[in-house]
């Protein structure tokens, strides 16, 4: 199952993400990794390498991808990690046995 947890700080302002795990189909064929592995290396590569953002924390191994911004960039990158939530959670109302999106506290 991949897991999908949004770090939540203070007052409820997105600080990031941290995807887990596999979906369970075949290596290479399965459409619910693809897609959970497409939108979150968009995100990642739109706040690095398009708005210049500097993340506290950035990593991308197979099945684990952590991105985690730093306080003074959590404003500016709200609506895309909001918008990516709602892309998993959309994911996770079709394919509920493959991704569960939780928010964490930080």
């Amino acid at each position: 199952m991949i897991q999908a947890e949004f770090l939540m700080a203070e007052g409820g302002a997105a600080a990031g993400f941290h995807i887990t795990g596999h979906a369970g189909g075949e290596a290479g064929t399965d459409i619910v990794c693809a897609a959970v592995s497409s939108a979150a290396y968009l995100v990642a590569n739109t706040l690095t390498e398009v708005m210049g953002v500097k993340p506290r924390e950035l990593r991308a191994e197979d099945g684990d991808m952590l991105l985690e911004l730093a306080s003074g960039d959590r404003q500016k990158c709200r609506e895309l990690l909001l918008g990516l939530r709602l892309h998993l959670e959309g994911l996770m109302q079709q394919y509920p046995d493959s991704v569960r999106v939780t928010g964490t506290d930080i």
